[in-house]
């Protein structure tokens, strides 16, 4: 018995959009936005020693770093992603024409 053929493809969700608007901006928010976690995970843990001399609230500022400053450091990293990248993807929406579904214009909902 032959397999069965794949189904139709039905009406699509959302457009996404073309490859060409992932550009520059968003290379550059990636980049600064990577270097940023490297300078809180990296560098910051090497220097922990150094960092010691500095107290805040009674502590070594390596250990804030350590135990709360990187965890805190990484969740404003996703929020500060996600809300430019909403703005990247409105601005862009917003310059191009929509001519129908076909349009590249990203649907949501």
């Amino acid at each position: 018995m032959p397999p069965a053929p794949p189904p139709a493809p039905e009406a699509p969700q959302g457009v996404l959009f073309p490859p060409d608007l992932h550009d520059v901006r968003h290379l550059q928010l990636k980049g600064a936005l990577l270097l940023l976690w490297m300078l809180v995970s990296f560098v910051a843990m090497y220097f922990a020693r150094e960092l010691g001399s500095i107290v805040v609230a009674g502590w070594p500022l390596g250990y804030w770093i350590a135990a709360q400053g990187g965890v805190l450091v990484f969740i404003a990293i996703v929020v500060a992603y996600g809300w430019a990248m909403n703005r990247l993807e409105r601005i862009d929406a917003q310059t191009q024409t929509p001519q129908g579904p076909e349009s590249g214009a990203r649907r949501h909902g």
